[in-house]
């Protein structure tokens, strides 16, 4: 793999078209700062037209936490204006990922809390490792959670779920997630990033332009009315059958053999 920094508190590897990227702040339990937050942002505009990079895969460093949360040395006394410039930094930076059009797994390597949580449910996938603990405990501290996390996790887990979770701040352990349909699957800690990233390699095997259209008509389609998400479906599979991914894919079913897809 290759190493290198793509921002303050970030790390970047590259095994073939996925990249690993790490919020290397372990110090802090990997807590989001502003300038994280600001580096995740520009990795994925960036990376949302790198041909290079097929699919993303992040984690945090070490072994204890992915997301702690928030920086609280850094959010203190936040003003009701600071407050909400700083929800709008975070949610921002977390909509670029979710509207990312290649697939983002989150590999859930320990504390997931707060903005944590809200960072990996901002991703299409996850994977836990058994050690891991997801919660939203903003409500133990007399706060909101401002990335998010009133609003995606009901989506993911239902509302009376979400509501306990965010209710009482209390967290969840990994097989509980899985049960919730919070995490898509839980492995050892040491078979994490192997889960991960045979994830995207799955999905990599896939035509990008299908991939693409299907994480767009997902997440639009949730915000819409269903006869209108079904019109947005439809038009999206018109799309994907004026591509050539979709005519080399027939043809190499047809002929039995593996597709090469082109992105076209």
């Amino acid at each position: 793999m290759d190493l290198m920094e793509v921002g303050s508190g970030l790390r970047l590897d590259v095994d073939g078209r996925i990249s690993l990227l790490t919020v290397n702040r372990p110090e802090k339990l990997n807590a989001l700062n502003g300038r994280t937050v600001d580096g995740l942002s520009q990795f994925f505009r960036d990376a949302a037209t790198d041909d290079d990079i097929g699919a993303v895969i992040v984690t945090g460093a070490g072994d204890r936490s992915f997301v702690a949360g928030a920086d609280i040395e850094e959010i203190t006394g936040f003003s009701a204006l600071e407050g909400r410039d700083w929800g709008r930094r975070g949610q921002e930076m977390l909509a670029t990922i979710e509207s990312f059009p290649k697939p983002v797994i989150a590999a859930i390597n320990g504390y997931a809390l707060g903005g944590g949580l809200e960072l990996a449910m901002a991703c299409h996938l996850r994977v836990a490792s058994s050690s891991a603990l997801l919660g939203q405990p903003e409500v133990k501290l007399g706060i909101v959670p401002g990335f998010g996390g009133t609003q995606r996790l009901p989506r993911i887990v239902g509302k009376g779920r979400a509501l306990e979770m965010l209710l009482t701040g209390e967290p969840v352990g990994a097989t509980r997630a899985l049960a919730m349909g919070l995490v898509n699957a839980v492995v050892k800690p040491d078979e994490l990033i192997g889960e991960a990233m045979g994830l995207a390699q799955r999905i990599l095997r896939n035509g990008p332009v299908a991939v693409a259209l299907i994480l767009q008509s997902v997440n639009r389609g949730l915000e819409m009315p269903l006869a209108e998400a079904l019109e947005w479906e439809v038009a999206q599979y018109a799309l994907s059958c004026s591509t050539e991914d979709v005519r080399e894919g027939t043809r190499a079913f047809l002929e039995r053999r593996k597709p090469d897809f082109r992105g076209r």
